[in-house]
C-alpha cells in the first residue's frame, strides 16, 4: 500500500507538469525514476504487460487527479498572483535540477555533452523567445488545434524537460484548456486525449532507441531545454524595486524546497522493478 500511494503521489506531481507552465511532466518522471520504465513500456507494450499495467495504474490515477485538481487552482492563482506563482514554479524547477544533473551523468559526462547542453540552452531560449512573439495573438480553438495541443502534452511525456504548458501559453490556448478540463468540456478533452495518445505511441519507440544509443547526450539535451524554459517563465514585467520582491524570493525558495524534496523521494524509496 505504501508503494501504491507513493506511485499515486508521483503521478500527481507528474500530472502537474501537464498543467503548470514551465514544469515538465517528463522531467518529473525522470526525476522520480520512472521515465525510462514508461518509455520502455510504451515502446514494447506487450512485454510484461500485466505487471506494467499494475505498476502504472496508481501513476495514471495520480496524474489525472493532479491535472483535474490543479486546473481549478492554476487559473485563479495565475490570474490573481501571477508573478509570485511563476517564481514558485521557477523554484520548483531549480530544486529538481541537482537530481536531473545527476541522472544526466549516470552513464558518463564529457565536454561534448556539456556543449550539447549549452547549444540546446541557447537555441531553446531563442526559440521560446520568438515563439512568445509569434503566438502572442493566439490561435483558433477547434478540434484540430486541440489535437495539436494534445500532441504537445504527449511530447511533454516523451521529451523530459519540455514543458507543453509553456507553448500553450504562447499560443493563447492555456486558459481555455484549464477551463475545459475544469468544466469537463468534451470538445476540449477528446481531441486533447487523441492528440496526446497518438504522439506518445508514435514517438515512444524512437525515444527508447535514442536512449539505448545516446543516453548521456539526450539527457544533456533535456537539461538545456529545462534551463531555457525556466528562464522564459521568469516574470519580466514585475517591479523588482517593490516590497513584492521579498515575496517573490520567498516563493522561489519554497518552490525550490518542494522541488528538492520531490527529487529526493527516490533517495528514500528505490523505484520498483
Amino acid at each position: 500500500m505504501e508503494n501504491w500511494l507513493l506511485r499515486f503521489v508521483k503521478g500527481m506531481f507528474i500530472g502537474s507538469g501537464f498543467i503548470l507552465p514551465g514544469v515538465s511532466g517528463g522531467a518529473l518522471a525522470a526525476v522520480f525514476g520512472i521515465y525510462e520504465r514508461i518509455i520502455s513500456f510504451l515502446a514494447h507494450i506487450t512485454k510484461d504487460f500485466k505487471n506494467n499495467v499494475l505498476f502504472f495504474i496508481p501513476v495514471g490515477l495520480g496524474g489525472l487527479t493532479g491535472v483535474f485538481v490543479l486546473s481549478f487552482a492554476v487559473s485563479f492563482l495565475l490570474g490573481t498572483f501571477e508573478s509570485y506563482i511563476l517564481w514558485f514554479f521557477v523554484g520548483c524547477i531549480v530544486g529538481t535540477v541537482p537530481a536531473l544533473w545527476e541522472q544526466a551523468g549516470k552513464k558518463g559526462r564529457s565536454g561534448k555533452h556539456i556543449a550539447i547542453l549549452v547549444v540546446t540552452f541557447i537555441i531553446g531560449l531563442v526559440f521560446l523567445f520568438y515563439g512568445e512573439e509569434l503566438f502572442s495573438t493566439g490561435v483558433p480553438q477547434n478540434f484540430g488545434t486541440w489535437m495539436f495541443a494534445g500532441a504537445l502534452i504527449g511530447l511533454g511525456i516523451i521529451v523530459p524537460g519540455l514543458s507543453p504548458s509553456n507553448f500553450l501559453v504562447y499560443m493563447g490556448m492555456y486558459k481555455a484548456m484549464a477551463d475545459g478540463i475544469k468544466t469537463m468540456d468534451m470538445g476540449v478533452l477528446i481531441p486533447l486525449a487523441i492528440g496526446g495518445m497518438a504522439c506518445v505511441l508514435l514517438l515512444a519507440k524512437l525515444m527508447d532507441y535514442i536512449f539505448s544509443k545516446a543516453y548521456a547526450g539526450l539527457f544533456h539535451f533535456i537539461l538545456g531545454i529545462v534551463f531555457a524554459s525556466t528562464v522564459m517563465i521568469i516574470p519580466r514585467d514585475f517591479n523588482y524595486l517593490s516590497a513584492g520582491t521579498i515575496i517573490c524570493v520567498i516563493m522561489c525558495a519554497a518552490g525550490a524546497a518542494l522541488g528538492y524534496w520531490m527529487s529526493m523521494l527516490e533517495k528514500r524509496y528505490k523505484p520498483e522493478d
